[in-house]
């Protein structure tokens, strides 16, 4: 019985840091779009101690100070299935946003009422930023750690909140995968 407890509230903290996808009540089984850890590109996937190269290192956080996640990753069931494609993380209006990784700008403008600013990067991959407003222009190129703008106000999240989305080859991913802030999960027994 004590395991079970304890393997229930592994999978609960999970659940809660959106590490593990919630199903939709009347979900299929997850379709084979939605990516998982194991997708991840190899950053990702690396052991912190492993020697790489430059394309697969850890990417720059874009906001201000301490990572504070107000609104986690969670992959939806299906394409247009409800969930939460990126993160929300903790930035006050008027913050530097800087590029995490280098790219080139796909798009700046406004849709709808939200400031979007949008990088392309080697590997596939494209990062979105919302609120955020910049002086870049599509074309312009980024490195790692460049100012790209200020947090502004508009979209989806609440006052001091920045959203950030990123894609691989189309496909929504959490983006922690890519800053290296996903545990590895540890396997514990569960039954003795």
């Amino acid at each position: 019985m004590k395991n079970h407890l304890r393997a229930l509230g592994i999978l609960g903290g999970l659940l809660l840091t959106g590490l593990a996808p919630l199903p939709a009540a009347d979900a299929a089984p997850a379709p084979t779009h939605v990516l998982s850890a194991t997708d991840a590109p190899a950053s990702a996937a690396a052991p912190a101690d492993t020697e790489t190269d430059t394309e697969t290192e850890q990417w720059t956080w874009p906001g201000p100070g301490a990572r504070v996640i107000l609104e986690p990753f969670r992959a939806p069931a299906h394409a247009y299935g409800a969930g939460h494609r990126g993160i929300d993380i903790e930035a006050p209006i008027g913050s530097p946003v800087v590029a995490p990784a280098p790219g080139t700008v796909m798009f700046r403008g406004v849709v709808v009422d939200r400031a979007l600013l949008t990088i392309e990067h080697d590997g596939g991959l494209v990062t979105t930023f919302e609120p955020v407003d910049s002086p870049l222009r599509p074309g312009d190129s980024v490195a790692a750690g460049d100012a790209i703008g200020i947090v502004t106000t508009g979209g989806h999240s609440e006052p001091g909140a920045m959203h950030l989305g990123v894609r691989l080859e189309g496909v929504y991913i959490n983006p922690l995968l890519l800053f290296g802030d996903v545990p590895r999960a540890v396997l514990l027994p569960c039954c003795t």
